[in-house]
């Protein structure tokens, strides 16, 4: 009798609803250690220049990393980085080497202060992901005010212009005159001296004249066959 007493404590509905209630809890934990775990999408795991990095100057490019493989179909990655202003300062198209991700940038674009980076992956299950963040591009520092010293415009050179060379005609020579004052005493002289040369022959040739006529006449010769015949 005691025993068809437990029997039935132990078959009523209470108890069996309880039984049932504890063996699913044991099944549900049995499954969560056996089942594999629901595969997650890849992620960003990685990025150079990182989040909320400071660097001095625009960098060759921006490298991001994502956690597993992705697809190198063509138009299933993009990349833009942008300025402050808004301005793209990508340089060409991403380049994908399994999970890493390169965009070259333009570094003659002289931008600075908060770069932001945006990029959209397709994972490796097909799922795609994108994301953004930021990084700082420090500005150059301003030049020093040199104390209370001023800078005075510089004057611009002047420039003398160049004469233009003339034509010009030489002055006459004064060879000529300076060779006269020097030669006219002697001149003077020659003059003088072929005037009294003429005179003397002039008297020289008077006389002579004059001799041969009165030697013609036989007259003051100095001949005694030439004085006259004396009166007897």
């Amino acid at each position: 009798m005691l025993s068809r007493e437990v029997h039935k404590r132990r078959s009523s509905p209470a108890a069996r609803w309880a039984a049932t209630v504890v063996a699913s809890l044991v099944a549900l934990s049995s499954l969560a250690f056996v089942a594999p775990p629901a595969a997650a999408h890849d992620e960003l795991i990685s990025a150079a220049p990182a989040a909320d990095e400071s660097v001095e100057a625009i960098p060759a490019e921006v490298r991001l990393v994502f956690s597993g493989v992705l697809s190198p179909e063509a138009g299933a990655t993009a990349v833009d980085v942008v300025d402050g202003a808004g301005a793209s300062i990508a340089d060409g198209e991403p380049v994908v080497e399994e999970n890493t991700v390169t965009q070259a940038l333009d570094t003659a674009s002289g931008a600075s202060g908060e770069i932001r980076v945006l990029w959209r992956v397709v994972s490796s299950d097909g799922h795609p992901i994108s994301g953004e963040y930021t990084f700082t591009v420090a500005a150059a520092p301003a030049p020093t005010p040199t104390g209370t010293a001023t800078t005075e415009p510089s004057t611009p050179a002047t420039t003398t212009p160049t004469p233009t060379p003339e034509a010009t005609t030489p002055a006459p020579s004064d060879d000529g005159d300076s060779t006269f004052g020097d030669v006219w005493p002697w001149v003077l002289l020659g003059v003088l001296v072929i005037a009294v040369g003429g005179a003397v022959i002039y008297l020289l040739v008077s006389r002579a004249r004059r001799e041969n006529a009165l030697r013609e006449r036989g007259v003051g010769t100095g001949d005694p066959g030439s004085q006259p015949p004396a009166d007897h």
